[in-house]
């Protein structure tokens, strides 16, 4: 068995980094946004930052679980989230700004809601 208020903890620290990325993605309305200027590339990158965090926790949560976690809720491509996290880290000139608009726009809504889904079924067993 697995330390559970320690993924608790680190589910919670996830579901901050998505809020942030929420705020910070606001104003960006098309893919053009992140690079058209300065302020643009500071989003990027401010939304990069959260990015990897989120798959360096999501990393932990399955070393601590042993892996078994995240076969229980197959909506969100957590292998995908967790390699998002190596790409940037390691080719960081190479990152794509389509792909981050469109995890910000398409995948991290969903992430949010599964989390806290997760979040809530941890808390109650």
């Amino acid at each position: 068995m697995y330390d559970k208020q320690l993924v608790i903890d680190i589910f919670k620290s996830v579901l901050t980094s998505i809020l942030q990325i929420g705020k910070r993605f606001r104003t960006i309305k098309s893919v053009e946004d992140f690079v058209k200027d300065d302020a643009g590339l500071e989003k990027l990158d401010s939304i990069c930052m959260q990015l990897i965090a989120i798959g360096e926790a999501f990393k932990q949560i399955d070393k601590i679980t042993g892996g078994n976690l995240f076969s229980d809720y197959a909506a969100v491509d957590w292998k995908k989230a967790m390699g998002m996290r190596d790409i940037i880290v390691h080719h960081y000139f190479d990152i794509d700004h389509e792909t981050v608009y469109h995890v910000c726009k398409d995948r991290i809504p969903e992430m949010e809601k599964m989390v806290t889904t997760i979040v809530r079924g941890l808390e109650v067993k």
